[in-house]
């Protein structure tokens, strides 16, 4: 299920990039400020980071795609009575966002978005964690300069982390970045 999902994200993006009337690519990076939601334990936000590359597919005047291919790390942290411990999973995320320009320099963007779990820093002891996280993400775009942009994100996970935790991520993203 998830393959035939992903192959057919792709095939669209394919589709989408040899009938698109522009391309720009570039790259991004920026802070994340995670947690976990859902979850009975009460957990602590972390400041993390996320950078990769993106893609801008115009579509139609007010309309593009921006497909990007991030490593992102999310998480949080917990503290008793004696310690504080941190969890930190490390992800490849695959959002595919649909732009919606509102005026020359402001975008209101849309999209689900896929990760893979790569690494982990594991304090919480949850063990068997899942290995695919799937978010919808919705935010704003700033263009700044014909090439400078600066991005506003939420990703609400719609997948638990861990078979052993009723955990989601949470995570609000601020990148910034040029396109070529």
């Amino acid at each position: 299920m998830r393959k035939s999902l992903f192959i057919t994200l792709i095939l669209c993006l394919w589709v989408g990039i040899a009938n698109a009337q522009t391309v720009k690519f570039g790259i991004k990076a920026g802070l994340n400020y995670a947690n976990l939601s859902g979850s009975d334990i009460q957990t602590d936000a972390i400041t993390s980071y996320h950078a990769g590359i993106v893609a801008d597919i115009s579509l139609l005047n007010k309309l593009s795609v921006q497909p990007e291919l991030l490593y992102s790390t999310q998480g949080a942290s917990y503290e008793n009575f004696i310690d504080e411990y941190k969890n930190e999973l490390g992800y490849l995320s695959l959002p595919v966002m649909l732009k919606i320009h509102l005026s020359d320099s402001f975008s209101l963007e849309l999209g689900p978005q896929a990760s893979f779990l790569l690494s982990k820093k594991d304090e919480f002891n949850l063990n068997d964690y899942n290995t695919f996280d799937f978010s919808a993400n919705a935010g704003f775009g700033l263009k700044i300069t014909e090439t400078l942009f600066a991005q506003a994100r939420y990703s609400l996970g719609l997948t638990e982390i861990s078979k052993n935790a009723d955990a989601k991520n949470s995570v609000v993203q601020v990148s910034i970045g040029i396109m070529f």
